[in-house]
């Protein structure tokens, strides 16, 4: 190409400045992309890589372009002093997406490296730590965008002015949504919920398949899925948090001896801890509180059994059928409402004829 020997010291200076800048920008850019280790930031570098490629091309164009007898001093003295600038804006927004990336992962490494592998709060840590990625990538580009603006002539105050505005207007008028999402922001930093756990939300109940800024989903034991956004919620009951409880009111007869009673069932609590298919599950061994209710027909005793999560419903049904099998055993009465019928004719005198004879 003999335009190449004609140019002017500066101009191939130049030219040859941002070729093998580009050249070793794409190739950390390349490193980097086939180095990360999810789909999202593979696409940022790429895009990073064009982007590079965009600003080489446009400076030896201009710098053709000038060779071509187009005044371009304008151009080249804005390549040299906002160009310059406007590569440096981008090659220190990799650098801090990166380094946020890196902060964070770091931070919610250090989280579940207090955990148990592979528990449900693991799992939280992972999806908080992905909310905060994507906020302070979000964060980064806004700066960086509003910035290679400024480089690029452009009066950002109008931009500013028009986006708080806009973010006011959009406050107001989606102040439901606002809601949810910060709701959704305590309850994952505050770990009321995990997913996994059984809760009741007002009148829903059921298992929490997954929690989301926006909405917690859970299901219940019919399979229906409700859908509940966070703003809705005013409180949660959660049912199987670190540990579970299942109690039972047992009714017996006035005539049983209270005592006698007492005793069988911490019996049937000691034999159901000592049984290797339930013992895991049992964190305390059946407790009996005593005498708590005088109903009409019934003396009721309550007891209670410690379990572990999700496990009080197993371990609890089958403490009800052992109790039955073994009051059956030993005669002790569950009362139970009785109706007796009594049939219209059953008392009825005879009258006339029939009445007289003998016999009758």
């Amino acid at each position: 190409m003999p335009w190449l020997a004609s140019l002017e010291r500066g101009q191939l200076l130049l030219l040859v400045g941002v070729i093998l800048a580009a050249a070793v920008a794409l190739s950390v850019l390349d490193v980097l992309r086939r180095r990360s280790p999810d789909a999202g930031g593979a696409r940022y570098y790429r895009w990073s890589e064009w982007g590079v490629l965009v600003v080489a091309l446009g400076t030896g164009g201009a710098v053709y372009l000038s060779y071509a007898g187009f005044d371009l001093s304008g151009v080249t003295g804005w390549l040299i002093t906002g160009g310059l600038r406007v590569v440096a804006i981008l090659a220190l927004t990799v650098v801090a997406v990166r380094a946020a990336g890196l902060a964070v992962d770091r931070f919610a490494d250090r989280l579940k490296a207090r955990e148990e592998e592979g528990s449900e709060r693991v799992r939280q840590i992972e999806t908080m730590a992905g909310v905060l990625r994507k906020a302070a990538v979000g964060v980064i580009f806004a700066v960086a965008g509003v910035t290679m603006l400024k480089e690029f002539g452009v009066d950002i105050r109008p931009i500013l002015t028009a986006a708080g505005i806009g973010g006011l207007a959009i406050g107001f008028g989606a102040q439901t949504l606002v809601r949810d999402l910060i709701g959704g922001l305590f309850l994952l930093l505050e770990n009321q919920v995990r997913v996994g756990d059984v809760v009741r939300i007002g009148d829903k109940s059921g298992l929490v398949e997954a929690i989301n800024l926006r909405t917690i989903i859970l299901r219940d034991l019919d399979g229906v899925v409700h859908i509940i956004p966070h703003g809705s919620i005013e409180s949660i009951s959660n049912m199987t948090r670190e540990w579970s409880r299942y109690v039972i009111d047992v009714g017996v007869a006035y005539k049983e001896d209270v005592d006698h009673v007492i005793e069988v069932l911490r019996e049937i609590g000691d034999e159901l801890a000592r049984d290797p298919d339930y013992a895991p599950d049992i964190l305390k061994p059946l407790e009996v509180l005593g005498v708590d209710q005088f109903t009409d027909s019934a003396v009721v005793i309550k007891v209670m059994v410690t379990t572990r999560p999700l496990r009080q419903w197993v371990v609890g049904r089958e403490l009800r059928r052992r109790i039955k099998k073994r009051f059956d055993e030993l005669g002790i009465e569950i009362p139970f409402p009785h109706l007796t019928l009594y049939y219209g004719g059953a008392g009825r005198k005879e009258t006339g004829d029939h009445a007289d004879r003998p016999g009758r």
